[in-house]
């Protein structure tokens, strides 16, 4: 299939289902907030390394987490209650980014949170759309993941541990509030077998476009989830 040439002056995508084999639907655009927001409302995101121009993705199979359903050892949920870490809410975004941006990871050369990248989810952010789910311990930053929201569903864009099982309690947090406040959909985007081991599943992009289409009539909360705007009492 064709890789289409985005037009910079107008924040419009072709139909997702056009991507090719690999996911990949577009090249340029830009990544200011309307491009954003309308990218992922149509079931598409960006990804691309530094040197690279903005690539848009519409990945088939689709990766996604249920709100509760994800999978967590009784010992795990032990510990997590303890006491040993404390989960704040856009707290501390650009900490979250930035620590996204610099964790090492297996097989990845580099990272792909460029610094466009970042001045975009960090103006996201300013505007109420973007969220850090932050793990702290001893009061220090050592985990956490941010992602953008849209109605009922939660798009996941990376996530970072300094310590043992950090990402994890910021993960498992995240998907029980979505679970408190009705959402459908947590979005990983492409299968990865640490989140498959979690109970992360795949979705045909038909099915997921097809959730997103209702997804458009729910309301989107937007501001600081920290500040009550959301629902955080649960029993994990």
């Amino acid at each position: 299939m064709t890789v289409f040439a985005l037009n910079a002056h107008k924040a419009f995508f072709p139909p997702p289902n056009m991507a090719d084999e690999s996911g990949l639907l577009a090249i340029g655009g830009k990544l200011e907030a309307h491009w954003l927001l309308e990218a992922y409302s149509s079931g598409i995101f960006p990804w691309f390394n530094e040197e690279d121009p903005i690539m848009w993705w519409s990945p088939d199979p689709r990766s996604v987490i249920v709100p509760g359903n994800l999978k967590i050892r009784k010992s795990m949920r032990t510990y997590f209650n303890s006491g040993k870490f404390e989960l704040k809410i856009d707290f501390d975004f650009k900490g979250v980014i930035n620590n996204c941006q610099k964790i090492s990871r297996k097989g990845q050369n580099g990272t792909w949170i460029t610094s466009d990248m970042k001045k975009a989810y960090n103006n996201l952010h300013k505007l109420g759309y973007a969220h850090s789910f932050e793990t702290w311990k001893d009061d220090q930053l050592v985990g956490g993941l941010y992602g953008v929201s849209l109605g009922k569903i939660f798009f996941g864009e990376s996530m970072f541990s300094l310590v043992s099982n950090a990402s994890k309690f910021s993960l498992l947090n995240l998907s029980m509030i979505l679970k408190e406040n009705g959402f459908k959909l947590l979005d990983c985007q492409i299968p990865n077998s640490h989140l498959d081991n979690m109970g992360c599943k795949e979705m045909s992009r038909d099915d997921y476009l097809e959730i997103l289409s209702q997804n458009k009539s729910e309301k989107t909360i937007i501001g600081n989830w920290g500040k009550g705007l959301i629902k955080t009492k649960f029993n994990i």
